[in-house]
């Protein structure tokens, strides 16, 4: 095996649910992993857990500034988003969101997740059954994400179909490239303008509530990104999120079993299926601020390491078995899903929650629900899943 040639994507790489082998391999004899890229570039692969949890948690030396460090002309455009930020910006655009973030907040979307997911339980319903098959990743796991995120911004309801349509577009890469950046660039122009609306006349989702508190310190752009910066985190990860752990159950009919019928079982269920699955294999990329040594291997400044949450979140050094689903295991520190640090998911107990409600409901409403074909997985993908998930009941 040639180093420049495949450990530049073994990060990227599974086997089913599990990393591919070689990562464990890195992981045990070298914690530090450099890697050649093109462009004569060397990046910096670190995958054990306390290493990933030290550069994640580590502003001072380690940039998120992605833009500032590869030099974007003005006619090109900035990431944008707060994973591409540092501080003070990063401080004073995430001291807006975590206030919404809050589980007492949150509580007011609750009745209304649970609504939506029962609305599309039912539609599921009305297309099986009598040996009929239905692709959940269509019907079930794409479509709710989206609508979660539209109630969080308070997406109008005459909106929310083309908005869920434009949800979909930019993770759909068979069209290609350009498709998907058109899709984006529509979602930008969409979200500045209702941003622009809600100025006008704030309604009671997230973007009214910011303009009502913090009308005058926030520019409709900023208020455009930062909302797309949900729609991005908030989406394909939940999708990907939604169906791996419905085929896991499916595949563990015992565990199912468990979260149908044992309450507050399903809480351990998802917090060891987030640190299991790891749909986001890798954080942002870091930039080193200054010449550094990382476990003896010298890193120059602005040079880019990147975290293996995969690796990470399956690290020995955790306990037992991390190559399987312990629901309710007691951990050396808590599972970096959703990253760690300043730049962690702000959005990560909405999607708890998104998951709690949704596994439930759909093994309670279909206790027969079966795996009803090849499921394909996505290769080298940045966040993993499964392109489909034919089911039947």
């Amino acid at each position: 095996m040639s180093d420049t040639e495949e450990f530049p994507l073994v990060q990227f790489m599974r086997d089913g649910f599990d990393p591919v082998g070689e990562l464990a391999r890195i992981r045990a004899e070298h914690p530090v992993f450099p890697m050649e890229i093109p462009g004569d570039q060397t990046v910096f692969l670190v995958t054990r857990w306390e290493d990933v949890r030290g550069v994640l948690g580590d502003h001072e030396r380690f940039s998120n500034d992605f833009a500032g460090v590869i030099g974007l002309g003005s006619n090109q455009e900035d990431p944008g988003g707060l994973g591409f930020r540092d501080p003070p910006e990063h401080t004073r655009l995430r001291k807006y969101l975590t206030p919404e973030f809050t589980m007492r907040r949150l509580r007011r979307l609750e009745p209304r997740i649970e609504a939506m997911v029962e609305e599309y339980l039912d539609r599921i319903e009305a297309k099986g059954g009598e040996g009929r098959t239905v692709d959940l990743v269509e019907e079930f796991a794409l479509p709710i994400p989206s609508l979660v995120v539209c109630e969080l911004l308070g997406v109008p309801y005459d909106d929310r179909s083309d908005f869920v349509k434009l949800s979909k577009d930019r993770f759909d890469f068979t069209a290609g490239p350009e498709a998907s950046l058109q899709a984006i660039n529509d979602a930008m122009t969409y979200l500045t303008d209702l941003v622009a609306r809600e100025r006008q006349n704030p309604g009671d989702g997230l973007l009214g509530q910011l303009l009502r508190e913090h009308g005058d310190e926030l520019d409709d752009r900023t208020l455009a990104s930062m909302a797309d910066g949900l729609l991005t985190g908030g989406h394909d990860t939940s999708t990907s999120m939604l169906a791996l752990g419905t085929l896991w159950l499916l595949r563990h009919p015992e565990e199912a079993a468990k979260v149908r019928e044992v309450d507050g079982y399903v809480n351990d269920v998802v917090e060891e299926l987030l640190r299991y699955m790891t749909v986001v294999q890798v954080a942002f990329p870091r930039f080193a601020r200054e010449d550094l040594e990382l476990h003896g291997v010298q890193i120059k400044k602005g040079q880019m390491v990147l975290c293996s949450l995969t690796g990470a979140n399956r690290d020995p050094a955790l306990g037992g078995d991390m190559d399987q689903v312990c629901p309710g295991r007691e951990m050396a520190g808590s599972h970096m899903a959703f990253g760690h640090g300043i730049h962690r998911c702000v959005g990560a107990p909405l999607a708890q929650m998104e998951m709690r409600i949704a596994f439930r409901a759909l093994l309670r409403r279909f206790p027969g629900l079966r795996v009803a074909g090849e499921v394909p997985f996505r290769e080298l993908a940045i966040v993993y899943g499964v392109k489909e998930l034919p089911v039947a009941w």
